[in-house]
């Protein structure tokens, strides 16, 4: 692939092989030329490493014991090891009699319907469910507390749980693990059960959790369980009630995930439990034009240090995946900065769903790259349902030719089909031009639902036509284009829109580790606040 001019690199450098400096080195990475000799100084490769010192992510091992969890323990008054340990006993001995009873009520009904749709489950979810505790759905949701469905992510649903603790979201991903047969009005409604996720894939995914939970911008990790059980009222109804809107906002919407009136007591789920991000994109009001710029720089900004960090792509970075926040008060804007557009309008943005993604940690060469293959499910390629299944394509057309140029539907109907390298396509190589195609989409989705005044619309066009010119996925053959998310930072940068202060930080930037609202039921082997096993990182 050829190149017009010199590629500036963007963070630190690593060693790549060809195909992936082709990636990343686009036909060339555009020379702002906003603001003549007004420009800010260019964020340097040695300078941006300070993103690394400021935001890395800490790291979580399966395992181990939060320091400061032992301490609390001696301090607050709880139960010593030996007891904590004595109380795991019985409650081991206790699911173990449950197991067995469930077991024996499973085997004297399999003659029955309701176990006709079931997958095997010995074995399979090991690896997933060794260590975490067992809850039930009353123990999430008990009598009193708020459960709402609010999201339909990759493979899995999203909840908010609130109660008198707090507030947060639930990622309730199915395990390989039976469930009540569809009934007969189920199956003419066209109701189409989401297989339950691979055991590597979620691995895959908490493991990029964790990689970003101490990123600002990313989504702050609680703590994980295991759910398992039939559901309660309240569960069967937030569901009811999501699709009913659903409907309404589309008709032709299909049902992916089963009703929860169809769980038996074998049914199993992974439940990450997170931090509440606010209102989803799709759901926000876009009425001031300082929400346009801080949303989209925000974003931008969060990419670029998890693309320096561990050289990530979201890959699935829709409105339905970005949620707003109203952190602080908007404020006026400073006049005596009159090119600076970022921090005034008090939103702060999160990043959801990494169930797509792709990740590594650059200082483990041990371990390969987390990235889900995208190659086992071709009708991601192939719909146009959506909006977004757009920038599917550009992202598998971007790997299949190396440029820009976006293949039909029809053409991404052959799996693992050779790349322009001669090479099957893999979805493990770094390519960080996706978080490019991602933000040109929230670009674009910005500027088509603000709903604010006209004339401010048109200026924040116009301020930002350049930039666009190097975004749009859809530019003229030759036109110099972005290569990363840390390329639209440093352009913004440069044309003074951003300070330095505010992508490099000040040095004390730390992120709050939040606790689980989650309480297991009296007399069990944990009835307290669960601490999760992020640590506060002050840098």
């Amino acid at each position: 692939m050829s190149r017009a001019g010199t590629v500036r690199q963007y963070g630190k450098q690593t060693k790549r092989s060809r195909a992936e400096r082709l990636f990343a080195e686009l036909p060339q990475s555009p020379v702002n030329k906003i603001g003549g000799e007004k420009k800010v100084a260019v964020l340097r490769g040695g300078e941006i490493d300070e993103l690394s010192e400021l935001v890395a992510a800490v790291r979580i091992r399966d395992g181990e014991e939060d320091p400061s969890e032992a301490d609390d323990a001696q301090s607050d008054g709880s139960a010593p090891k030996q007891l904590e340990e004595e109380a795991a006993q019985i409650t081991e001995e206790t699911n173990k009699e449950i197991r067995e009873e469930t077991d024996t009520e499973t085997e004297s009904k399999s003659v029955e319907d309701e176990t006709s749709h079931t997958q095997e489950t010995s074995g399979i979810t090991e690896g997933v469910e060794d260590g975490l505790r067992i809850l039930t759905w009353d123990d999430v949701c008990p009598f009193g507390d708020k459960i709402e469905k609010i999201a339909e992510a990759s493979y899995a649903e999203v909840y908010r749980v609130t109660n008198p603790r707090g507030t947060s979201i639930i990622k309730v991903i199915r395990l390989k693990s039976p469930i009540r047969a569809q009934t007969k009005a189920q199956e003419r409604s066209g109701l189409v059960d989401e297989e339950p996720h691979d055991e590597d894939d979620l691995i895959g995914e908490l493991r990029i959790s964790e990689w970003l939970a101490d990123i600002p911008g990313f989504v702050v990790y609680k703590d994980r369980y295991i759910v398992r059980g039939k559901a309660p009222k309240t569960l069967v109804e937030t569901h009811q009630g999501f699709h009913r809107r659903m409907k309404r906002k589309d008709p032709d919407r299909l049902q992916f995930y089963p009703s929860p009136s169809r769980y038996l007591e074998d049914t199993k789920f992974l439940v990450v439990e997170l931090g509440d991000a606010g209102t989803a994109l799709e759901d926000f009001g876009l009425e001031s034009v300082d929400q346009l710029w801080d949303i989209f720089l925000l974003v931008a900004i969060a990419l670029a240090r998890a693309e320096d960090l561990i050289l990530f792509e979201h890959r699935d970075l829709h409105e339905g995946n970005l949620c707003i926040r109203q952190a602080n008060p908007p404020r006026s804007r400073d006049e005596s900065l009159p090119d600076v557009h970022f921090g005034y309008s008090g939103l702060d943005i999160t990043i959801l769903d990494y169930g797509l993604s792709r990740a590594e940690d650059e200082d483990d060469s041990t371990t390969p790259p987390v990235a889900y293959d995208l190659e086992k499910d071709l009708s991601l390629f192939t719909s146009t349902h959506a909006d977004q299944c757009r920038v599917y394509r550009q992202m598998r057309s971007f790997l299949l030719r190396g440029d820009r140029k976006c293949l039909p539907a029809s053409q991404h109907t052959k799996p693992y089909a050779p790349a322009f390298d001669g090479d099957p396509i893999s979805w493990t190589v770094f390519a960080p031009y996706t978080n490019v195609l991602w933000l040109a989409y929230i670009y674009e989705y910005l500027v088509a639902h603000f709903s604010g005044e006209r004339k401010e619309l048109t200026r924040f066009k116009r301020l930002t036509k350049e930039m666009w010119t190097h975004l749009n996925p859809g530019a003229k053959a030759g036109t110099p284009c972005f290569g990363s998310a840390g390329d639209v930072v440093r352009f913004a940068v440069e044309a003074g829109w951003i300070l330095e202060s505010h992508v490099v930080g000040d040095g004390s930037t730390f992120v709050e580790r939040e606790d689980s609202i989650v309480v297991e039921e009296e007399g069990g082997s944990a009835a307290r606040l669960r601490r999760s096993p992020r640590q506060r990182r002050v840098d």
